[in-house]
């Protein structure tokens, strides 16, 4: 209920490609994810993609951010070949826009593993886990 305010006021008083509304719309869909209202979640998620992509750098972490959110969603609808192809996109803007060391890296190469353990593909459930922990043990 506070979002949709915020959301309104933010519409109300900004321009449409204004980063803000996307961060509202954004956690909108983490709400929604939260209480399992996957279909909504990806649908505001996908406006906040929108809004990203035209008024944000195209490496930049909050991109990374919103395909990795969505990438959520998938996964726990099941769509792991679209969550897979969602966190791929997040990982090499991440790879680019920040430190090899950085958690967010290894919290992409963790959810990409947590994907394949769902698939039963156990040798690259287990790369990716390594990787992610390689990551950690740094930072």
């Amino acid at each position: 209920m506070n979002y949709d305010k915020a959301l309104k006021i933010r519409i109300k008083a900004l321009p449409p490609d204004h980063p803000d509304i996307a961060n509202t719309y954004n956690n909108i869909g983490l709400v929604q994810r939260n209480k399992g209202e996957y279909d909504l979640a990806l649908m505001n998620y996908d406006k906040a993609l929108k809004i990203r992509i035209k008024a944000l750098p195209p490496d930049h972490p909050h991109i990374a951010q919103t395909y990795n959110n969505i990438a959520n969603v998938q996964d726990d609808k099941g769509e792991y070949d679209l969550a897979l192809m969602n966190y791929d996109k997040a990982l090499k803007i991440r790879i680019k826009a920040l430190p090899p060391d950085h958690p967010d890296i290894a919290d992409t190469y963790r959810n990409m593993g947590l994907v394949h353990e769902a698939t039963r593909a156990w040798q690259s459930a287990l790369e990716y886990h390594n990787k992610a922990a390689g990551i950690r043990r740094k930072s």
